[in-house]
């Protein structure tokens, strides 16, 4: 049992390193951060071929075929959990409130964040849109500010990469 299962575990475990790698790399990529993807893609194709190498010496072993399906499974979500705790990169913060938009735009301004606030109409009449961009890494605490002040406001937020100036505090 143990020669059947010491090579399935590693398989398994080869892959959620690589997949954990190539998930984070993917994500780097796509926030334009080249030396990063670079180091990641490195190290993925590295653990991805001794993984396959593995599986290939004996392709009549099913346990081997799963524990490579499984380890890209869990790698996937390992990965996933590893970037969002990175946190790398800026998101595009909107904040929606019926009735408390301007202490909203005061308190994140004293917590030190650009605000734009802008007037509109929404379902039940006017409402205070706020728009900022911050770090990824300040979302939560954001979010915590926005719940102190108004538990009713809608926030949203969107990945941006940022071209060109603006206040993009560090």
């Amino acid at each position: 049992m143990i020669e059947f299962l010491s090579p399935v575990l590693i398989i398994f475990s080869l892959r959620i390193v690589d997949i954990s790698f190539y998930t984070v790399r993917i994500l780097m990529v796509m926030r334009g951060r080249k030396g990063l993807a670079w180091i990641f893609a490195f190290f993925q194709a590295s653990v991805y071929v001794i993984a396959l190498r593995f599986v290939l010496s004996d392709l009549g072993n099913w346990g081997k075929t799963l524990g490579y399906a499984a380890g890209f499974a869990t790698g996937l979500v390992v990965g996933m959990a590893i970037e969002e705790r990175l946190a790398i990169g800026y998101s595009h913060l909107r904040i929606i409130s019926s009735s408390h938009g301007e202490e909203l735009a005061e308190g994140l301004r004293t917590a030190g964040y650009a605000v734009t606030e802008v007037s509109g109409r929404g379902m039940d009449g006017t409402v205070t849109q706020l728009s900022l961009g911050v770090l990824r890494r300040k979302v939560q605490e954001i979010r915590r500010i926005v719940e102190r002040i108004d538990k009713q406001a809608m926030m949203t937020a969107e990945e941006v990469r940022p071209l060109w100036r603006g206040y993009w505090p560090r």
